[in-house]
């Protein structure tokens, strides 16, 4: 399997085209779309929809911000839409996503193109089960939305059906198959699979990340068999929309390095990648206390206090959310200028997850590692591997230094 997937890493060279009109997406889309003002496909939406419209399972890996979400959700939607709906068997369109922001984030925009015509159903953790069972029986939701564990709990309860089954969607696959949600999508993926075996429409899949192992698709195995793999040029953003800055720092004044890097850049929006080897707590407090608008995510918060946390970053009354790797996966939010690792790993793909919070949408942004002579080290390995150049900066006086061109 593994040997399979590396035979695919060749960047996919399907069509591409300049409305979605051409990809055979309908009027009703197309108006939505342009409510936001999005009339062009970007290439992952031209290279996916095509094969999601003929009911071809996809997996396919892209880098973040690049359209992934509508990616699938329109041509699932414009394809259940075009048939008899029977919501009394159960939802059409089953997407599985590991983070509740990011669930959120899918329901949110499925309700955008619905317009409010068919019920969206929000089923994760910290929210009452009962009540969730009740919406699930009374409400007969066209499309359901949640983390694997809640999905697997209703499931076996029996609260969601699985016989009008017609597209399952894996966000995030990476994150689904790894060590924290393994288990729940071992055993999810078991019931799909049998569930809707025998269904009178072959059931269609499309699993998607920024980075996709050969190990994420053999444990997908049972329900991605004869998928179509495609990649869409994953370091592109990277080396085009993200200039990438090094600035050397020991561990112990890495807080006060960033507080001199945000007084000096003035960042219009900053996510910090605290690590593991940082306490965001106190990290957020310092930047209090020298009146930096900031706010932190921290695992073990209170669903209410994330939730307005988020949203204080989001809207922009916060300049600066500091938080985990774990975290922040999965958050989309518009408009983040720079993103700023104060820990660096040797993993390409922690580095591309990171970085892909920023230069969404077509903009441009900057990724800045903080690190010491050995995340250095582990940074320049990491700029050769992904094809990138990093720049050095450094503080003196108050002011950034130009990067060396």
């Amino acid at each position: 399997m593994e040997e399979f997937f590396q035979a695919a890493q060749t960047p996919v060279t399907g069509i591409i085209v300049n409305n979605f009109s051409a990809l055979g997406v309908i009027p009703a889309f197309t108006e939505k779309l342009a409510e936001r003002r999005i009339t062009r496909p970007t290439a992952v939406q031209c290279q996916v929809m095509q094969p999601l419209l003929e009911k071809k399972s996809v997996i396919f890996r892209s880098a973040t911000g690049t359209g992934k979400t509508f990616a699938y959700l329109i041509p699932a939607l414009q394809h259940i839409l075009a048939a008899p709906i029977d919501m009394a068997s159960g939802p059409a369109l089953m997407i599985c996503a590991p983070t509740f922001e990011l669930c959120a984030q899918i329901k949110n925009e499925a309700d955008f193109l619905l317009d409010g015509k068919h019920h969206v159903s929000l089923l994760i953790g910290s929210t009452d089960l009962k009540r969730q069972a009740d919406v699930l029986k009374k409400n007969k939701p066209l499309v359901v939305v949640g983390n694997p564990l809640r999905l697997l709990v209703l499931a076996k309860m029996g609260k969601i059906k699985f016989s009008s089954l017609d597209f399952l969607v894996l966000d995030e696959a990476d994150r689904l198959t790894a060590k924290e949600c393994l288990e729940e999508m071992r055993e999810l993926t078991r019931i799909i699979a049998f569930k809707t075996r025998d269904n009178k429409l072959p059931l269609t899949v499309a699993a998607c990340s920024a980075t996709v192992s050969g190990k994420t698709i053999k444990m997908l195995h049972p329900l991605l068999e004869g998928a179509e793999l495609l990649e869409i040029n994953e370091h592109e953003i990277l080396r085009e929309r993200i200039a990438h800055w090094a600035i050397f720092s020991e561990g112990r004044r890495k807080t006060q390095t960033l507080i001199s890097f945000i007084a000096a850049e003035k960042p219009k929006k900053v996510l910090v990648f605290a690590g593991r080897s940082y306490d965001a707590g106190k990290m957020v407090t310092a930047m209090q206390k020298r009146k930096i608008p900031v706010v932190g995510l921290y695992s073990g918060m209170d669903k209410k206090v994330r939730k307005d946390a988020i949203d204080r970053f989001r809207s922009g009354k916060a300049a600066v959310l500091v938080s985990s790797d774990l975290a922040a996966r999965g958050l989309d939010i518009p408009g983040i200028s720079h993103v700023v690792a104060l820990e660096t790993s040797d993993n390409s793909d922690t580095y591309i997850h990171r970085a892909g919070r920023t230069g969404r949408a077509g903009k441009r942004g900057v990724m800045v590692t903080i690190g010491d002579e050995v995340e250095m080290h582990r940074l320049a390995v990491l700029e050769k591997r992904l094809g990138i150049i990093v720049h050095p900066r450094e503080l003196y006086g108050g002011r950034l230094s130009k990067p060396e061109m």
